[in-house]
């Protein structure tokens, strides 16, 4: 019999047409999970992936993070299907490369677009969805949110400044949130380096190769990666809640 632990739980991956979202789709499927598949723009993506999961109870919903509307009818399309929500997944975020140096690029109206999709958009999710999440977890297990940040939120580098704000920003709400949504839910910050995803326009395997070469695993790190490590936060850390996972191959050192 295969082994599910996520049997009968149920989760919400915001990105999840796409890159790490869609690796955290494909893991939490496997473990046994029904998830919902958050997309903005990938309609047909979320309908594909759908399509190939293993188990039954998956569905897509449209989401703009930018919108406190649509994120509020997300919250009730869960509602009405489930319930209650035992695991959310911030994956989605916007970004773009900009040399830290052209502050003439990054104008204000582009900084506040990165700011509210990287940081007030998983802000908007969790607050619509607590509800759900309180009324989730199962046996005495909470619920968990795990958050996507950036190893730009702790070495100030990354796409652009803006960036590494806003994931600076998602990793304090983080700990703020875990302080004060515990017993009920959980919630961890996965914090990866350059990942091989079409994230980050126009860096192709070459440049994330040579990046790898300088740390001390000297590997890429893959979109899979990163799901396995939000996998390990929501299954291998029942008593951790306001931390960090760093996925980056050792760069950081």
């Amino acid at each position: 019999m295969t082994h599910a632990p996520l049997a009968g739980r149920t989760a919400v991956v915001t990105g999840g047409s796409n890159g790490i979202g869609a690796a955290c789709v494909r893991a939490l499927a496997a473990a046994g999970a029904r998830v919902a598949i958050c997309y903005r723009t990938g309609a047909e993506r979320a309908e594909a992936l759908r399509g190939m999961l293993p188990g039954t109870g998956h569905r897509t919903l449209a989401l703009d993070l930018t919108d406190p509307a649509s994120v509020r009818h997300m919250a009730e399309a869960v509602r009405a299907a489930c319930g209650h929500l035992d695991i959310l997944v911030n994956s989605a975020g916007v970004t773009r490369p900009i040399p830290h140096a052209d502050l003439d690029t990054l104008d204000e109206a582009l900084f506040d677009q990165i700011l509210i999709a990287n940081a007030r958009g998983p802000y908007s999710v969790i607050r619509a969805l607590l509800p759900l999440l309180r009324a989730g977890g199962s046996g005495g297990t909470p619920a968990v949110v795990v958050n996507i940040s950036s190893v730009a939120a702790l070495n100030g580098a990354g796409s652009n400044i803006a960036y590494g704000a806003a994931k600076a920003a998602l990793e304090t709400m983080t700990m703020s949130l875990a302080r004060v949504l515990g017993p009920e839910v959980r919630l961890m910050c996965v914090a990866p380096g350059p990942v091989a995803t079409d994230f980050v326009a126009g860096r192709g395997r070459e440049a994330l190769e040579k990046l790898a070469a300088a740390t001390p695993l000297r590997r890429v790190v893959e979109a899979e990666d990163v799901a396995q490590a939000v996998m390990a936060c929501i299954t291998h850390l029942p008593t951790s809640t306001g931390s960090r996972i760093i996925v980056d191959g050792g760069r950081m050192l």
